[in-house]
């Protein structure tokens, strides 16, 4: 065989190099079409795949302060999956969202009132629990208790928990008051609250909490939405204002910390806060909290997947997560709120996974109550009549 090459030599190619030639266009015919092939099956498997998948991204809406940022990193660590964490500071702000479209959330946080709006609402897709293999870890008392805002707990599984009760600096409230707290009827009444306004006293602005505490320690049921009996209680709260110094956002418990303010309603895990922050600060300030024998507010923030959620599997994963008891332990010491996990327990020091405060003895935990949701015209009044109580007007 004769080749005519491009400088117009000539060349002979003998048979044995010509099938050596053929060999070589065919070996790399082969790998060419190698490829293609391999390119055609990953576009095919990508266009397979369900939205997001691609993505691994779990998108969350918490509230503040409300989990171990650690665990975020972890997440991505053991999974692949990347976290995009939101933060909201009341209920209304989750709620207007989650009603107005879930804006990409995978997972939120909602109270237990909240999530039976959003169930109401149909803004919240089932839970399967099958798809939750550490769902056998949940308490079963707060999995209760979460039945009556959530049937058949069928949309959300318990995160965190609280109590409300008084926060006190110790020193100033025996030097004041003489004996422990021990009730609301010691606490929410003018002759009472007036020995503690020279240190200062401070109440959460939060209108339905405020009125359901007030309601209780005037012997009526605290989800009461009677106007008649909701103004009782509004009347008993503005007895109180003359003798509070601040009505601070939820969870701001500084004052007591620095030592400017000396009792304090709030939630269980916010009093131990302000306790470690005046601990830090140094200050001559021993911080203690009680939850009223005679039945105190007990708040559930729950894990719920939006309806339209684009990262499914990925939010199954997320929750799953959490309920791991060592997880949950880490979220507890964190937080110093108490765990929807009861075996988180095991992995906690005995210091934390034996107070009272985080896990109260079942007598005090039978006694408390949960709000219910509001309807319209009672949330109008209730907000109508807290801000009365706040500004005398």
């Amino acid at each position: 065989m004769i080749i005519h090459a491009a400088d117009g030599h000539c060349a002979v190619i003998s048979s044995k190099n010509k099938t050596a030639m053929y060999q070589a266009l065919l070996n790399r015919l082969a790998v060419e079409m190698t490829k293609i092939l391999f390119l055609i099956i990953a576009l095919l498997i990508a266009t397979a795949l369900p939205a997001g998948a691609a993505d691994r991204i779990v998108s969350i809406f918490n509230w503040s302060d409300h989990i171990d940022p650690s665990i975020l990193e972890d997440f991505t660590r053991e999974t692949g999956v990347k976290v995009i964490y939101d933060t909201f500071d009341t209920s209304d702000e989750l709620e207007r969202r989650m009603l107005a479209g879930s804006a990409g959330y995978d997972l939120i946080v909602p109270s237990a009132a909240a999530l039976q709006r959003l169930i109401q609402a149909d803004a919240l897709q089932p839970l399967n629990r099958q798809r939750l293999a550490n769902a056998v870890n949940l308490w079963p008392e707060i999995d209760r208790r979460l039945k009556r805002f959530d049937p058949d707990n069928a949309h959300a599984v318990n995160y965190l928990w609280m109590t409300a009760g008084v926060a006190f600096n110790t020193t100033k409230t025996r030097d004041r008051f003489g004996k422990p707290l021990t009730n609301w009827d010691q606490l929410l009444r003018p002759e009472a609250i007036k020995k503690f306004s020279d240190c200062g006293v401070t109440l959460p602005d939060r209108s339905e909490a405020m009125m359901a505490l007030a309601l209780s320690s005037l012997k009526i049921d605290p989800n009461a939405k009677n106007p008649d009996q909701l103004r009782r209680a509004a009347d008993l709260l503005s007895s109180l204002r003359r003798y509070i110094k601040k009505y601070n956002s939820d969870g701001d418990l500084n004052l007591l910390a620095l030592g400017e303010s000396c009792l304090a309603v709030a939630w269980s895990g916010d009093a131990l806060l302000a306790r470690a922050r005046a601990r830090e600060l140094g200050a001559e300030t021993e911080i203690a909290f009680v939850a009223p024998s005679d039945g105190t507010l007990l708040s559930l923030d729950n894990l719920a997947i939006p309806r339209n959620a684009p990262h499914l599997n990925e939010a199954y994963m997320f929750i799953d997560y959490l309920l791991r008891p060592d997880i949950a332990a880490r979220n507890v010491k964190a937080t110093n709120f108490s765990s929807g996990v009861l075996s988180a327990r095991q992995f906690m020091d005995p210091s934390l996974a034996n107070d009272p405060v985080i896990f109260p003895p079942q007598e005090t935990l039978a006694r408390m109550f949960i709000l219910s949701a509001a309807d319209q015209s009672s949330e109008k009044l209730i907000d109508k009549l807290w801000s009365s109580v706040k500004t005398g007007r």
